[in-house]
């Protein structure tokens, strides 16, 4: 075993992990924050896109071939055939701790019994587990979705074979929730314990003037197993406005079931302009069964309350009556209804950005670093 002495945690080599460095969102957030507790590290991905990952210059970036394939970023669908064996050529001989961080096959990495290798865990691979039910409904391939469904069927039972066998690969897990605990639990058989994700509760802050509150707001990736559909068909029937931040596979058909007091905002925003749409909006809208989910607690941390659905991650950012309103069922009614409620309420700013400190980065990064080197010391004595 690796002879450093347990207490110089300075000279102690770290290598993060993450499946693609192709965006910005949550998981990209995380990255950063572990930045901070080890500036030297560099980041190993599959796939690197540096037009649609700016915020990774900050990374000595190790990525793959990929780069170097026709078209490679719009078929992100299918190269989960391939990246499992793109993470085991890579080497990490000569790093102490490797840390992935992944939803999908990061995790496949393989490492020495010199290496730690800790998984801090999204979800278990989505699309084969939890998720697979959505993604079979909607596969976001359009015309071709029946053939994307008859592939799913004969490819997958193999997926997640393979699956199960890169999941023994980490020495040890953490989750980023107590609902991907238990998915860990469930699907893959093994212990973890849960860190939550951070907040940068120092960008989106309570607002120095009266906000406008004329709009809710929904900020997410636009992709189909995050049930954007009934929240967008849901105001056509209200008469109130909708703001959607994000986008994805599935803008195309979100765009056209959306009714005229529904408004995309199209490209890229800064943290202080996020900011600006968490703190005018009446709420922030939360229609799918997250993970965990960052924005919750961004716009609490700006002083305003989510409308959420009460599943997943959303049950442990969110108090009830207090930060937010949760609803029961995934369909129209159950969200008008909500919101209907949620308007004879006043939520507190000062409760809503109390609540989110309670995830801020400065936590996370304790909590972190101390939960790394406690494993790093007990995989010693092994």
């Amino acid at each position: 075993m690796n002879q450093k002495k347990a207490a110089d945690y300075t000279s102690l080599k770290v290598a993060l992990v993450y499946d693609r460095v192709v965006k910005f969102g949550g998981a990209e957030r995380i990255l950063l924050a572990l930045k901070e507790i080890w500036p030297s590290s560099p980041l190993y991905t599959a796939i690197y896109d540096q037009k649609s990952a700016k915020w990774a210059y900050h990374f000595q970036i190790e990525d793959s071939f990929i780069r170097f394939l026709p078209a490679s970023f719009r078929l992100q669908e299918i190269l989960p055939l391939i990246t499992p064996y793109i993470f085991e050529k890579f080497s990490f001989d000569d790093f102490d701790i490797v840390i992935s961080i992944t939803s999908q096959d990061a995790k496949c990495i393989i490492t020495k019994p010199d290496t730690l290798h800790i998984c801090y865990n999204l979800t278990p691979t989505r699309y084969l587990w939890s998720g697979f039910k959505e993604y079979y409904r909607q596969p976001s391939f359009g015309l071709l979705n029946p053939l994307v469904r008859y592939g799913m069927k004969m490819v997958f039972p193999s997926m997640r074979r393979w699956d199960i066998i890169s999941s023994r690969r980490p020495d040890y897990y953490l989750a980023i929730s107590q609902t991907v605990k238990k998915r860990i639990t469930h699907y893959y058989h093994r212990k973890s314990e849960v860190i939550y994700p951070p907040v940068d509760t120092d960008a989106f802050v309570l607002p120095k003037s009266p906000p406008l509150l004329n709009y809710f707001l929904i900020v997410s990736r636009l992709v189909s197993y995050k049930r954007l559909d009934y929240a967008v068909s849901a105001f056509k029937y209200l008469p109130f406005r909708l703001k959607i931040i994000g986008s994805g596979i599935d803008e195309a058909r979100l765009k056209k079931i959306a009714p005229k007091n529904v408004e995309f905002i199209e490209g890229s925003l800064t943290d202080q302009k996020l900011c600006w749409y968490y703190q005018n909006c009446l709420a922030l809208i939360f229609p799918g069964m997250e993970d965990f989910g960052l924005t919750p607690l961004e716009v609490q941390s700006c002083g305003r309350p989510v409308i959420a659905l009460k599943e997943g991650g959303a049950t442990e950012s969110i108090i009830d009556k207090a930060t937010g309103l949760f609803y029961y069922n995934k369909n129209e009614k159950a969200l008008i209804k909500a919101i209907k409620a949620f308007l004879k309420n006043r939520f507190d700013p000062k409760i809503c950005r109390n609540n989110s400190l309670r995830f801020s980065k400065k936590i996370f990064i304790r909590k972190m670093k101390q939960k790394i080197y406690q494993y790093y010391l007990d995989y010693q004595l092994l």
